[in-house]
């Protein structure tokens, strides 16, 4: 999960979604309040450290307008890593999501906790996410 060493209601709202889905399990690497001590090259190593064991990177578009260097840096050691990239579209914002995040994703999903799932379930874990619906009505 990308962030730039804060909690932001996004990073948080991510997790309220994971934590709404039956049968889905994860595991959370990432760690905004630990920020290290020391220069730029410390907080990539960090970084570095949070990625290399998770299978697919979340990454929060809304994050770009102020943190460019930083979420850009994280995308794109995932792209080298091997880990799919996916991209959340800024919350409630009527914005597009800018193209160069968009190339550094392999999928961009809006705020949808099933869309979300079953993102990391295709790009990730490599399953079919077909999924039927059952509507129940009573004829009178």
């Amino acid at each position: 999960m990308t962030h730039c060493w804060e909690n932001s209601d996004d990073y948080l709202r991510v997790f309220e979604y994971l934590e709404s889905q039956r049968n889905f399990f994860y595991r959370n690497y990432s760690t905004p309040e630990q920020r290290p001590q020391g220069d730029r090259e410390a907080l990539r190593e960090s970084l570095r450290k949070q990625i290399a064991p998770s299978e697919a990177v979340i990454g929060l578009s809304s994050l770009f307008d102020a943190h460019q260097e930083l979420l850009t840096f994280q995308l794109r050691f995932a792209q080298a890593s091997h880990k799919p990239v996916i991209l959340m579209k800024p919350f409630g914002a009527r914005k597009d999501v800018p193209k160069a995040l968009r190339d550094l994703a392999n999928e961009v999903v809006d705020w949808d906790e099933r869309a979300l799932v079953d993102a990391i379930r295709r790009q990730a874990r490599h399953e079919e996410t077909t999924r039927w619906d059952t509507i129940e009505f009573k004829l009178d």
